[in-house]
């Protein structure tokens, strides 16, 4: 091996690495008078197991504690899920502050029928939407009537889950008495 260390130039020493040549590597090359080479900075080591899997560990709970986030949101101290469900009671505790009628099921029902709960849903077929104004969100919105009844403390987007049932309702309230009494488009 000696032989071998010897008849490698000290730049292709350098470049071929000493953590390739091993503890027995390093010794022969500082013997030979090579050990110049050593002082080159190694490649940094893998991560051991233990390390990699520790950091494997804290990143599966940081995106475990994103998704919950997501997943829930606070409104007036309360949590509510980032889904349908979720939506409705957040939205129906906005109304109980406004004094906007409308009861779960019944919101439920119009949403179901409206955009089968798909919040970015869009009408681009019916005659506001050959005017160029669609129908849009959860309860089929367009855009005057959500600027005209927009129950402020809401997001200022009509296809925002909560602002558009919020909306909806504020507009069946006035229209109907409340969004229980509409069974068909509105």
């Amino acid at each position: 091996m000696r032989t071998a260390l010897r008849s490698l130039k000290p730049a292709r020493l350098a470049t071929t690495g000493l953590t390739a040549l091993g503890a027995a590597g390093i010794a022969t090359t500082a013997l030979a008078g090579t050990a110049h080479a050593a002082q080159t900075p190694a490649k940094p080591a893998t991560k051991p197991a233990a390390v990699a899997h520790a950091h494997d560990a804290k990143a599966k709970a940081d995106a475990k504690a994103k998704a919950k986030a997501k997943d829930e949101k606070k409104a007036g101290g309360k949590e509510y899920a980032d889904n349908l469900d979720g939506w409705i009671r957040e939205a129906r505790a906005i109304m109980n502050k406004h004094d906007i009628p409308g009861s779960y099921e019944g919101i439920k029902r119009n949403i179901i029928r409206e955009s089968a709960g798909d919040p970015n849903a869009v009408n681009d077929w019916d005659i506001n939407a050959k005017k160029g104004t669609p129908s849009k969100g959860l309860l089929q919105v367009i855009q005057p009537t959500f600027d005209r009844y927009h129950v402020e403390g809401t997001p200022d987007q009509l296809t925002d889950p909560v602002a558009n049932i919020v909306a909806a309702c504020n507009y069946a309230a006035d229209r109907y008495g409340s969004m229980d009494n509409v069974d068909s488009a509105y």
